[in-house]
């Protein structure tokens, strides 16, 4: 197995920031603002001789309350099942009661710690270092995760001890890809807990609680899931905070980065016009999609009917994406669910063949014939994949620019309805066959030079 690396801090001393150089990405949202991570955020390490993974966390704080003792309970799971942990602190500010509190919850843990004092550019590590001896948890090191200062001594230090063979075997295989998105408070947190059985993301009665794209890797039934937890999507007449326009970001990433998207509702609310909006520009970036119908447990038998009716009127365009209705606190429908997203992905993965391809197009315009224009019938001739995910249908034939939105949305819902193509949107692309002789003129020779001189005499007689 890797070895787990933790990162561990109160507030604002640079976890973040030093997990995305870690990792080299920008998975963890970085801005000079306290308690911006809440979850615990995983990423594979790549800086380093090894491979390892790395676990950004929220701050610990003396006393929390509310939403900080979730946060809290998140980083204390992170630090159970590290193998190394690497407590943050600050070097501008020195050795803080808050940091007092944090190295004796890790020495209370018992568990293999690594002093890194940040935000050291500048200073000597002697210097940056030295009001951090107190803390009892041996010397400390000086770096700069903004500059990039120190981390190679650093990640040298938190890997001692481990050998390859610790990280031998261990391939970064994502599985499927599920990203979980909607409007904030509609219980996006909480079904990703049902289904991987515990309370691995903080679900909290508040909106925006989730602020990071959480990627959380599960197994089930024998298939390797990635879920992604994304913050909340509001319109952006509400949106005030820079930190949940960096979120919505992130949730907007998270969708590119997807196999398959849940677009989770709040049954107890209606289909607002910026659901339609989400999760149009999930069938606009080509993504399978289904719709969850949260807290369906607590409406009343008489409304559901409404609630279907109101479903199909308000997103008539995504009558290809199955809806399920479930409860994600008590877990019905959840199953279902789950079984339809493995559907959902092998829709969109379908390697189809060119003869098939080419029959459904014959037998579409035998039934309905493409447009005249100017007099010329529009002929398409044959038709082959492009690409999946979604499905690119490539059909090859003349006049194409002239092919109504009608007719493409025609030919794709027949080649859904042929290949059980079920929640995943397909594109259809057209493509005009090339003229290999527009624009070339033969070169004549001296005896058809002579041949055309004497014709046009005579055209001239005549």
């Amino acid at each position: 197995m890797l070895p787990v690396i933790a990162l561990v801090g109160r507030p604002n001393v640079g976890k973040s920031t030093l997990f995305n150089v870690l990792t080299r990405s920008r998975d963890a949202l970085v801005a000079d603002l306290p308690g911006l991570t809440r979850d615990r955020i995983y990423g594979y390490g790549k800086v380093g001789p090894i491979p390892y993974l790395v676990v950004d966390t929220g701050g610990l704080v003396a006393e929390a309350e509310g939403i900080e003792q979730l946060m809290a309970k998140q980083t204390l799971k992170a630090i159970e099942e590290a193998d190394r942990v690497l407590f943050i602190l600050d070097s501008r500010e020195g050795c803080t009661p808050s940091d007092q509190f944090v190295a004796q919850t890790l020495r209370r843990l018992g568990k293999d710690v690594v002093v890194v004092v940040n935000k050291a550019e500048g200073v000597e590590s002697a210097t940056a270092g030295a009001d951090f001896h107190q803390l009892g948890l041996g010397e400390p090191l000086a770096i700069s995760a903004a500059h990039g200062n120190g981390i190679k001594g650093l990640i040298d230090r938190a890997l001692e001890g481990f050998t390859v063979a610790h990280g031998a075997g261990a391939v970064e295989d994502t599985g499927i890809r599920v990203a979980v998105i909607g409007r904030p408070n509609v219980g996006k947190s909480t079904l990703i807990n049902r289904l991987i059985g515990e309370d691995r993301l903080i679900a909290f009665d508040q909106p925006g609680t989730t602020r990071d794209a959480v990627f959380v890797p599960f197994e089930r039934d024998g298939q390797q899931y990635t879920l992604i937890d994304t913050a909340g999507v509001r319109r952006r007449s509400r949106v005030e905070e820079a930190i949940e326009k960096f979120s919505i970001v992130k949730t907007l990433q998270a969708v590119d980065d997807a196999h398959v998207v849940i677009g989770v509702i709040d049954a107890h609310d209606t289909v607002a016009e910026q659901d339609a909006s989400l999760f149009g520009l999930v069938a606009e970036r080509g993504r399978a999609l289904m719709i969850a119908v949260n807290k369906w447990d607590g409406i009343p038998s008489d409304k559901r009917n409404e609630i279907r009716t109101g479903l199909d009127l308000r997103l008539p365009f995504l009558d290809f994406a199955p809806v399920h209705f479930i409860s994600a606190l008590h877990g019905t429908g959840v199953g279902e669910l789950m079984r339809d997203v493995k559907k959902v992905y092998a829709a969109a993965m379908r390697d189809l063949a060119t003869p098939d391809l080419t029959r459904v197009l014959e037998a579409a315009m035998q039934q309905h014939q493409p447009p005249l224009i100017r007099g010329r019938r529009i002929k398409l001739r044959y038709a082959h994949q492009g690409g999946r995910n979604p499905p690119i249908i490539v059909i090859h034939g003349n006049q194409v620019e002239h092919v109504p939105d009608a007719y493409r949305r025609y030919l794709a819902n027949a080649y859904r309805k042929h290949f059980h193509l079920e929640g995943t949107p397909v594109r259809i692309e057209f493509r005009s066959d090339a003229n290999p002789f527009k624009g070339k003129r033969n070169t004549l020779t001296p005896r058809q030079m002579q041949k055309r001189k004497r014709l046009m005499q005579r055209v001239k007689k005549g």
